[in-house]
């Protein structure tokens, strides 16, 4: 049986007018929208090594902090103004 060759391989050598127009940013917007994406110090990337490690940290820091103000995710203003209705 025979190799057919295909058209799909790479060319050695390319000319940038084949290539198009490039735009900067062309996707910035949408790909902004849809992440948060912070870099972690070498030395918490050690301790947290997975997405999931660090969102569950995180969740825990957030409950505890309510906890401690005596707020809750559903409080809408400061103990004074809740004491003086």
């Amino acid at each position: 049986m025979r190799k057919v060759k295909t058209s799909d391989e790479l060319r050695p050598e390319y000319k940038r007018e084949e290539l198009g127009i490039g735009v900067r940013g062309k996707y910035f917007e949408e790909y902004s929208k849809g992440t948060n994406l912070v870099l972690l110090s070498p030395d918490v990337a050690k301790v947290f090594t997975t997405e999931d490690a660090v969102n569950e940290a995180l969740r825990s820091l957030i409950s505890l902090a309510e906890k401690s103000s005596g707020r809750s995710s559903r409080s809408t203003g400061s103990a004074k103004k809740r004491d003086s209705r």
